[in-house]
């Protein structure tokens, strides 16, 4: 019988996802399919209930479900745990497990684009407080950042800082100048900027030189931030890398296949998103 495996959310056809494990799958030769589902938040817990009865192989979980799913699972990595977020489902010893790569994915993208961003323990500042900002902060952490969260619900910039304690502080809007000037990495951790979002409008008048600009929009591959950024000539990092990265472990786990990211692969995916994002 063919393996199934998902990616899940809402809005869901934007998704590159299944075009990537898509080439996984003709490239090693692997009976399987890979298939976006649009799951309504109010509809999670069926999905979930659909896919133990299948038995399934995979999922990924991208917005709005990647925290709220955690109550439906059996158990999650330490990564899940500490971002307190899952990207990924497998089946472990007939548990249905939640796991994090999306922090992972954030690193590999920052290691492949912008070799020894991370010579140094350094600060960053964090724009957003979903499931790809709770990512960023675990990948911070593990290379010794202190983070410095903005986020336009102040609340929920705390709420976040909270959960992760030490070296983790939330912000008001007004002090993010004064952030920036201390900045070795800037991270874009919101929608704004994605195909069919609002501008991130930001100054970047106030970044050192030396600073790197991080935007996990990955379409449009250059994002008004990066294009802010590169005018500065700072060094930018789209988000086209982190989707990349991320999608290694699950593959891996579903399939029995450690896939490998090429470059043919990555022009791939660059050339459809150029090729569908609105000039």
């Amino acid at each position: 019988m063919t393996r199934r495996a998902f990616v899940i959310g809402q809005p869901i056809a934007h998704s590159r996802s299944p075009m990537l494990h898509g080439y996984w799958l003709r490239r090693y030769r692997i009976d399987a399919s890979y298939e976006p589902r649009d799951v309504a938040p109010a509809r999670l817990a069926d999905f979930v209930a659909e896919f133990r009865r299948e038995g399934w192989v995979g999922c990924n979980v991208t917005v709005p479900h990647k925290a709220a799913i955690v109550r439906h699972l059996d158990r999650l990595d330490e990564t899940a745990a500490a971002a307190g977020a899952v990207n990924t489902l497998w089946w472990e010893d007939g548990l249905l497990v939640g796991g994090n790569t999306d922090a992972s994915g954030f690193l590999a993208n920052l290691d492949d684009r912008a070799p020894g961003w991370d010579r140094r323990p350094g600060h960053a500042v964090l724009l957003g407080a979903g499931g790809a900002a709770r990512a960023a902060i675990v990948g911070l952490r593990q290379r010794g950042f202190s983070v410095a969260i903005f986020n336009r619900s102040g609340d929920t910039a705390a709420a976040l800082a909270a959960h992760f304690g030490a070296a983790v502080a939330a912000h008001d809007m007004t002090e993010l100048a004064a952030a920036l000037a201390g900045a070795d990495l800037l991270v874009n951790a919101t929608s704004l900027g994605m195909s069919g979002q609002p501008a991130l409008a930001l100054d970047l008048a106030a970044l050192p030189a030396h600073a790197i600009v991080h935007d996990v929009v990955y379409a449009p591959l250059e994002t008004a931030l990066l294009r802010a950024a590169a005018a500065r000539r700072l060094h930018t990092v789209d988000g086209l890398g982190m989707l990349l990265h991320q999608a290694t472990p699950g593959f891996r786990r579903w399939f029995a296949t450690a896939p490998e990211v090429t470059a043919e692969l990555r022009e791939m995916l660059a050339a459809d998103i150029r090729a569908r994002t609105p000039r």
